[in-house]
């Protein structure tokens, strides 16, 4: 389901550290993929039954406002909507809608939840199709189906507008990060402070694992021909996501074709960052940041990552092999779990 289909290259050592009897495990699905849950202690003995029917509670309510594929959810009532009228959103739609902008006005475009027009023409929608190389005409008749700025947001009021009728939002780069931080939330308002929350890659951290010591996360070397872990990083109180093009490509007449799309050119990237690892206060910033510096590259991503002050790891290929590019805020999170 997901819009830029980037492989999430974040391996849970932080189930490890789940493994001895005192933690409390919770797995599920939602949102086309799997979530798990570590709590490292229970501090007012709930029923563990009790919290997972909250737990899928709130995700209920997530889909209900971001998934694609409901049909009276909000964001497809939105979808099917042609007319000039705007829409009275919920709060949370509001919300995640006003950061995704936030950053597609920050990368100037490069991130744009509007591109799935452009995605599904070149075969990476769901209907995946390795030799979809589309004509020059059907990108320039989709690229004017896309663009951020084609949607207006009154924050006041909650009410979002188009300026053209086809325009297509697809959250799917930015709601399951919301969906780690809603269940984040919930559990805080139980009184669980120790805890790892994922949802197909994405993660938010708080507190000490089982142990007694941060979470112990791995992020993947960006390798297609096998899994190995690049580098482990302790955190605590912090958020994470990965994305990487390195399993999701296809070669035809001997070039290689990205699936991560450039919602300005409209054609697939052509740079050489084989993934990204993003570190932020909350999942959701950290998911759509995630995605922005796949299109950006290594250069312009990392000059924008400093610029805003961001905690990012570029894993670029070279001719030689991988190399690390990472900004100052994310290497102390380093240097703090290698002391």
């Amino acid at each position: 389901m997901f819009l830029t289909g980037f492989f999430i290259g974040v391996i849970l050592l932080a189930a490890c550290d789940a493994s001895n009897g005192s933690a409390i495990v919770i797995n599920g699905q939602t949102m086309g993929t799997t979530y798990h849950i570590s709590l490292s202690n229970n501090p007012a003995n709930h029923d563990v039954a009790v919290i997972k029917q909250g737990i899928e509670k709130r995700l209920t309510v997530v889909n209900q406002s971001f998934s694609t594929y409901i049909d009276s959810s909000e964001v497809s009532t939105f979808n099917q909507y042609t007319g000039n009228e705007g829409q009275i959103k919920s709060a949370a739609f509001i919300q995640v809608l006003a950061e995704a902008q936030g950053i597609s006005l920050l990368t100037e475009g490069a991130y744009d939840i509007t591109v799935g027009p452009l995605v599904n023409l070149w075969g990476f929608g769901p209907d995946f199709s390795e030799d979809d190389i589309p004509p020059v005409d059907n990108i320039s008749q989709a690229l004017k189906k896309v663009g951020y700025k084609n949607i207006i947001v009154d924050r006041k009021t909650r009410n979002v507008k188009k300026l053209i009728p086809d325009v297509y939002i697809d959250f799917s780069s930015i709601a399951k990060g919301y969906g780690v931080d809603e269940i984040a939330a919930y559990l805080e308002s139980q009184g669980f402070n120790d805890y790892m929350v994922e949802i197909g890659g994405e993660m938010r951290l708080r507190g000490n694992n089982p142990e007694g010591t941060q979470w112990r996360i791995a992020v993947e070397k960006p390798d297609p021909a096998k899994r190995s872990i690049q580098r482990i990083i302790k955190l605590s109180n912090t958020a994470i996501a990965t994305s990487g093009d390195y399993r999701n490509f296809f070669i035809k007449n001997g070039i290689r074709f990205s699936h991560t799309i450039d919602p300005t050119t409209g054609s697939p990237v052509r740079h050489n960052l084989a993934s990204v690892t993003v570190l932020a206060p909350s999942s959701m910033t950290a998911d759509a940041w995630a995605t922005a510096f796949m299109v950006l590259g290594p250069k312009k991503g990392y000059d924008l990552a400093m610029k805003n002050n961001l905690s990012v790891l570029f894993i670029v290929k070279e001719k030689e092999g991988y190399i690390e590019l990472m900004t100052p805020q994310f290497q102390q999170f380093f240097k703090d779990e290698a002391a």
